[in-house]
């Protein structure tokens, strides 16, 4: 009974859990889709307020709302007009006292980890932490820069080391390049390894992922 117990739970726990998620998401977009009419019905003809409250009561349209959204500003800002509005409102944001300070952070991280030159998160690797014969999956995100750069006497890399099971805690490292060894599993592969604290291991035979420029090379050997 216990067994056949345990394979149910097995079986339903991953597409519960996957329903959850996805309906404690729409849920936050639909409150705040129905506060946006709220307040649109506000400075709106009063005429308009009927159709605005029946599209506030179609559950999951927030959803499809915010991916036009997110196209319609996509294309918008690809052109001449669209990036002199983003530069403005970028300017006007950096301007604003506490508003900067949040805005401006949270844009560089963007920028870093979502912008398609960047290379931040596209390899995954092995470090020695937190001592040495102890190893961890790591990701490389860059090289040392400016004042650390020159502090530093060897060639280094700043790695990600994220935290099991929540991989959007971690700590920051920068180690020798020559300590480090790359792996042929994808980010994906390595994030899933680290969320199921090594459970889900990826497949032995995993495709060589491509490296990013001032990536570590798969012959560096780890020095203790």
């Amino acid at each position: 009974m216990k067994k056949y117990l345990l394979t149910g739970l097995l079986v339903w726990l991953p597409l519960a859990v996957t329903i959850w998620v996805l309906g404690s998401v729409v849920g936050v977009l639909d409150g705040i889709f129905a506060w946006l009419v709220v307040a649109a019905q506000t400075v709106l003809p009063e005429s308009l307020r009927p159709m605005l409250q029946s599209l506030r009561e179609i559950p999951g349209l927030s959803v499809i709302v915010m991916v036009a959204a997110l196209l319609i500003t996509g294309v918008a800002v690809t052109n001449m007009a669209g990036q002199w509005l983003l530069n403005q409102s970028n300017r006007l944001f950096s301007n604003i006292p506490i508003v900067k300070s949040i805005y401006t952070s949270v844009k560089q991280v963007s920028d870093t980890l979502f912008s398609s030159s960047g290379q931040a998160f596209r390899e995954a690797v092995l470090v020695q932490y937190p001592r040495a014969g102890s190893w961890t999956i790591a990701f490389v995100t860059g090289k040392p820069s400016g004042e650390v750069a020159r502090a530093l006497d060897q060639d280094m890399v700043t790695v990600y080391v994220p935290t099991t099971p929540n991989p959007t805690s971690g700590f920051m490292l920068m180690v020798p390049k020559a300590d480090v060894i790359a792996l042929q599993m994808s980010v994906d592969e390595a994030l899933k390894y680290v969320i199921s604290m090594g459970v889900v291991a990826p497949p032995a035979s995993s495709g060589s992922s491509s490296l990013p420029p001032g990536g570590v090379s798969r012959a560096a050997t780890p020095q203790s």
